[in-house]
């Protein structure tokens, strides 16, 4: 199974994604900080980092850039309650393979996930 990141603002959103996505078996870090979850993926590539588009200090976007430059192999998934196509043009543009919407939807999420780690690095 997977190495997968969460990053997003709200720990329960975190921690939420983190149980659903290791009952299928990957281990999964949650974060609440930017920096943080940036140093622990270029310390740990992990397969997937699963990003928020609202965070605290940073946006989702300017974290996927920064994590590309520092764990280039890493998929991601973007998360947002506010969907707009440019942010889905700009994540897509800077390496994201999938986009999802809050709330979550635990069904569509597995999916997701799936697809993206099904596709070779």
């Amino acid at each position: 199974m997977a190495t997968i990141i969460v990053l997003d603002d709200v720990i329960d959103a975190g921690l939420l994604i983190k149980r659903i996505l290791e009952r299928k078996g990957h281990t999964v870090t949650a974060f609440t900080e930017e920096e943080e979850a940036l140093a622990h993926a270029a310390a740990h590539h992990p397969d997937l980092a699963i990003l928020d588009i609202k965070l605290k200090k940073m946006t989702g976007v300017e974290v996927l850039d920064e994590l590309k430059k520092r764990s280039p192999q890493t998929r991601v998934i973007m998360l947002t309650g506010y969907p707009t196509l440019e942010t889905a043009r700009e994540s897509v543009k800077l390496g994201a393979c999938e986009y999802c919407v809050k709330p979550i939807d635990k069904d569509e999420l597995e999916r997701k996930v799936a697809d993206v780690l099904a596709i070779s690095a």
